[in-house]
């Protein structure tokens, strides 16, 4: 006879035995149902291999490439995200977050991209320029409106703020910029003769940010434009990526301090102190990828004491298609000239 000792180990063995037969079944159960999906996933890739395959055999190739292969896997997780993306994008849109980019350069009238910013330098105590020009060849008001519709140009006065922020100064601009709603006034520049060089490189970062255009100039405030002509000469660069156009010249460097034209740099431009080539102060234009360039890199430009040396020497190290268009000659009338210096 068995002791009640030999039953209780034989009823322990058992139990131990059903237990281990629960898990070993349970084990297996959650493998099948594993392999059963990777199963179900491959077949799915398969058949959309397949499909490509046949799609590709039926073009007259009688072959498939590894590369082929992985791509066609690569773009089908690209549609994928893509499909994603949509739908967060139309869900975003009707909330109201729609990016700025997508929006145009004004958000209650989207308009196409311009062909040209034109900012017009200007400072304190010469309203009478200014009143030139809007006379001569700078619209108001609907007119304005029009130029940038029909011919995509864009006109503003440039102009940056006193020493004495908010003095007598500012509120004569502010007063004017109100009626004639013809300024970009640099809240962060100080209007100041030593400090034209950052006062354009000011504009240029506030204009690429504003408008999205082709082009971007500089004009002079006692310079006459005529912006039909300058329109025709920009459009045959279009298709130039990174140009910098003007009346080209150089000149000496004046070490001299008692000179009109003193650079306190005059060492930099070695034993012959003649400045490189660069593009007259009157008039010039740069292309879109230029402005993104001051842009991008603004707080390490250097200015020199002219602003016209300084925008040249940004562009010396670069991979730029200097154009010298005498058309742009402003100082010196010519048949056919865009521009005059009155």
């Amino acid at each position: 006879m068995r002791s009640r000792g030999s039953q209780n180990r034989l009823s322990g063995n058992s139990f131990g035995s059903r237990v281990s037969a629960l898990m070993l079944a349970m084990v297996a159960t959650m493998a099948t149902i594993y392999v059963a999906a990777r199963l179900f996933q491959e077949a799915e890739s398969r058949a959309y291999l397949i499909e490509e395959l046949e799609k590709i055999t039926g073009q007259g190739q009688s072959a498939v490439s590894l590369d082929d292969t992985l791509k066609v896997i690569a773009c089908r997780e690209q549609s994928k995200k893509l499909s994603v993306l949509e739908n967060e994008l139309a869900a975003a849109s009707q909330e109201g977050f729609v990016p700025k980019r997508l929006q145009g350069n004004n958000e209650k009238h989207p308009t196409k991209k311009a062909l040209l910013v034109v900012g017009v330098m200007t400072t304190f105590g010469r309203r009478k320029n200014r009143d030139a020009i809007r006379k001569a060849w700078m619209p108001a008001g609907i007119a304005r409106r029009e130029l940038v519709d029909t011919k995509g140009i864009v006109v503003r006065f440039v102009i940056g703020s006193s020493a004495n922020d908010g003095d007598s100064l500012d509120k004569e601009i502010k007063a004017e910029s109100s009626h004639t709603n013809d300024f970009v006034i640099l809240d962060n520049q100080v209007e100041a003769p030593e400090e034209k060089a950052k006062k354009i490189k000011s504009f240029f970062i506030y204009a690429i940010g504003k408008w999205d255009a082709e082009f971007y100039a500089k004009v002079n405030d006692d310079v006459y434009v005529n912006l039909d002509s300058l329109g025709v000469v920009l459009a045959s660069h279009l298709d130039k990526p990174r140009v910098y156009i003007g009346c080209m010249k150089s000149g000496k460097v004046f070490s001299e301090q008692t000179h009109k034209w003193h650079e306190p740099d005059w060492w930099k431009f070695g034993d012959g102190q003649s400045y490189f080539r660069h593009a007259s102060g009157e008039v010039y234009v740069i292309s879109k990828s230029l402005a993104q360039f001051i842009s991008i890199n603004s707080f390490m430009l250097r200015t020199y004491v002219h602003d016209d040396v300084s925008i040249g020497s940004w562009f010396i190290g670069l991979d730029v298609q200097h154009i010298d268009e005498t058309k742009l000659c402003c100082s010196t009338w010519s048949p056919g000239a865009i521009c005059v210096v009155v």
